[in-house]
């Protein structure tokens, strides 16, 4: 025997020969969510999330098999790192396996295909219940039976089981084969990642009857559709774009309604923090998530930051390639809200990306809402801009009033945008041309800024009442 093994060792681990020489038996012990000690989150906006548990395990000293339980169903497997946190060399993973051909209506019924099961009905002439044994031959498209002599396609009664199949598990689990050096019970620490956690940013923004100031309230969304429970965890959140091979996005979920009533500042729940390329937030005291559980949370409030209302009027860049006619055509003026993310407008901790929507009192003093936008992660010092809707009581109009070809790539432009305020206070309007290609101005009625190579802006008052053109002519070169 002892031969036998000799001249197969090249082909076999070390470990591998150990448990044959012990008759191939290794001891089986299991671990719950009663071991565990502490548990810690880092959920991503990803749909992904960083769970790492500590947990107080007695394992016997050698080779064993360890049931690892109540771990999430959408785990990444091979994700899992375990260590020792007695002794960090004397815990080793030799084997891993992963258990998750969970009990359902379906997998039951797949397993008892070809079996007995019986058939329980309510008889309508006897108004009692019978019992029908029959087989079980097919679930495809449907549940096929054979009773006595003849098939039955589907049944009206209920299926009854004798038991659960072989191969069928309660809950997800890890098999591990592990090897233990110590003869104490081990402190161990389980990190691995999991899908089905997300979270983002909603905000709501109460707007003064001034229009120059909001009250801007900050909420965390947590989703937790991962199939397990966290209970008292330490939670961080990771704003940015992490690269991931594949990414899903998590349903829209509204903030709450009595956020838009807060107007003084309230302690912050969460401490920021740089990390890598991107911004960590920590709750400051454990929370409980549990499975299928969507929970919010109070990021921030800021009372009373200042804004700039915006009105703009943008361009497009086919305006300049061609003979272009826009008549009959009324551009739209968008309404923004700019803000700048610093300390002394009670801000300054980069923003994560999410929805802001904007409310404002009416004369009656009710709020109503204004309208919200998708923004981007704002860092700090930046300007976050919200688009509210377009402009009711401004109008435009675009008219291309002359195209000129010199050349067979240059063209000579010239366009007139009329502006008319309607409303009953003035109006300062950005008027932004992309203007593409290499370009010359030749002759303009406003002055402009150049904004980036290919797009000005034109900043041009405009009185309660009156109308205002703006002309120009541009040489392109594409």
């Amino acid at each position: 025997m002892i031969q036998s093994i000799q001249k197969t060792s090249i082909f076999f681990p070390l470990w591998l020969l150990v448990i044959l020489a012990a008759g191939g038996l290794a001891a089986t012990h299991t671990s719950s969510i009663k071991d565990q000690q502490s548990v810690a989150l880092t959920i991503y906006n990803s749909n992904i999330g960083l769970v790492k548990e500590t947990r107080l395990v007695y394992i016997q000293k050698g080779i064993h098999h360890l049931k690892f339980m109540d771990v999430p169903g959408k785990i990444e497997p091979a994700s899992v790192s375990l260590k020792s946190l007695v002794d960090g060399t004397s815990l080793n993973i030799l084997e891993q396996n992963y258990e998750y051909d969970l009990v359902s209506q379906k997998r039951l019924l797949e397993k008892f295909v070809g079996q007995k099961v019986d058939l329980v009905w309510l008889n309508p002439d006897s108004k009692k219940e019978e019992t029908v044994e029959a087989t079980l031959l097919s679930t495809q498209g449907g549940n096929i039976f054979q009773i006595g002599e003849k098939i039955s396609l589907g049944h009206p009664g209920r299926i009854v089981l004798s038991k659960i199949p072989e191969g069928l598990i309660l809950q997800p689990a890890f098999l591990w084969l592990l090897e233990n050096k110590l003869a104490q019970p081990q402190r161990m620490e389980v990190t691995y990642l999991t899908q089905g956690l997300n979270w983002k940013a909603d905000y709501l923004a109460i707007l003064n009857p001034s229009d120059s100031q909001v009250d801007l309230t900050g909420w965390v969304t947590l989703e937790n559709r991962s199939g397990a429970t966290y209970r008292n965890a330490l939670l961080r959140l990771v704003a940015g774009d992490v690269q991931r091979v594949k990414e899903e996005k998590m349903p829209y979920s509204p903030a709450p309604r009595a956020a838009a009533l807060a107007r003084e500042a309230a302690p912050p729940q969460f401490r920021e923090e740089s990390f890598f390329e991107y911004h960590l937030y920590t709750l400051e005291r454990g929370t409980t998530l549990r499975d299928n559980e969507t929970k919010q949370m109070l990021l921030f409030n800021a009372p009373q930051v200042p804004v700039n209302k915006l009105y703009v009027l943008k361009g497009q860049p086919h305006y300049y390639w061609r003979r272009y006619d826009a008549r009959g055509q009324k551009p739209k003026v968008g309404v923004f809200l700019e803000l700048a993310n610093r300390p002394e407008n009670r801000l300054g901790n980069p923003l994560p990306g999410g929805i802001v929507r904007v409310y404002r009192e009416d004369k009656d003093g009710s709020l109503q809402f204004a309208g919200e936008d998708r923004v981007e992660h704002t860092a700090r010092n930046e300007r976050m801009k919200i688009k509210v809707g377009e402009a009711f009581d401004i109008a435009a109009e675009r008219v291309q009033t002359g195209f000129k070809q010199l050349e067979t790539r240059l063209h000579e432009i010239t366009m007139e945008v009329t502006l008319r305020n309607q409303k009953n206070e003035d109006a300062r309007i950005l008027v932004e041309e992309p203007i593409p290609g290499d370009w010359e101005m030749i002759a303009n009625t406003h002055s402009y800024e150049k904004i980036q190579a290919n797009l000005i802006r034109f900043i041009v008052p405009v009185a309660k009442g009156q109308e205002v053109k703006v002309r120009y002519k541009v040489r392109v070169r594409f």
